[in-house]
């Protein structure tokens, strides 16, 4: 029986019934959603902003161009895409490149809102799964740390490999798995004694940050998740490590 034949899937270390997790993980954001850029700071050590940055970095922005930043939050990625394409278009003209923020979750919407954003900023409430977009939409798709949230892996990257044109880029960050034993005994040691602790804290929700240390355990390895993106049609694949694995970037075109 394959993942999408099975009638469970992984929430945290638990399985629920598929039809389940959404509503769960809606919770687990919703409780959140106050505190989230926050606590990504103290989750990371604040180093996530710079492995945002090598991700916009490598997404390479251009003016003109339309991103759809899936999962999207509170906006970060999509902010530093257009700024970047901004700077470029102060040099070499064109028009104002363009990022939609996308996620299922209303509250992390509300929350990225409140930090405003510009009029090239749109925010949709939409599934990973089944996107509110046209075939051929967006010139780069980016997801950070929200696809190991998803109920169906592969429909979701299928969903992000069909809104993007020809020669279109998808770049994937997401928490991973250390590269060597010595380093994976002490992120180890952080994820799971520091780090619900500071959930409990700070956003007063121990709960919610001891399933997004888990649901990290149950997400597939660098080479595992590179096989899913080529399974949902993505080509010239590359994976890129941050932090020793910690994180890792995984990148693919539509071709």
């Amino acid at each position: 029986m394959t993942d999408t034949q099975s009638p469970t899937t992984s929430f945290g270390f638990r399985d629920v019934p598929r039809e389940e997790k959404s509503g769960l993980v809606r919770g687990v954001f919703d409780r959140s959603a106050a505190r989230y850029d926050l606590m990504n700071d103290l989750m990371s050590l604040g180093i996530h902003r710079a492995w945002k940055d090598m991700t916009i970095e490598r997404a390479n922005p251009q003016p003109g161009e339309m991103l759809i930043d899936v999962a999207g939050g509170t906006g970060d990625l999509a902010r530093a895409f257009v700024a970047r394409a901004e700077k470029r278009r102060k040099t070499r003209g064109g028009d104002p490149a363009r990022a939609v923020i996308c996620d299922i979750n209303e509250q992390m919407l509300r929350a990225g809102l409140k930090r405003g954003g510009g009029a090239n900023l749109t925010w949709v409430t939409g599934n990973a799964e089944c996107l509110p977009f046209e075939d051929g939409t967006a010139d780069c798709v980016t997801i950070a740390f929200g696809i190991r949230n998803v109920t169906d892996r592969i429909a979701a990257l299928k969903e992000m490999h069909r809104v993007l044109k020809p020669a279109g880029r998808f770049l994937c960050l997401e928490f991973s798995r250390p590269t060597t034993r010595a380093l994976e005994r002490i992120y180890d040691a952080w994820s799971f004694n520091a780090i619900p602790v500071l959930g409990e804290i700070i956003a007063k929700d121990r709960e919610s940050y001891q399933y997004l240390v888990e649901s990290i355990r149950r997400f597939p390895s660098q080479d595992d998740f590179a096989a899913e993106l080529a399974e949902a049609g993505f080509g010239q694949i590359k994976i890129t490590n941050y932090s020793g694995g910690i994180a890792a970037l995984h990148t693919g075109w539509r071709i």
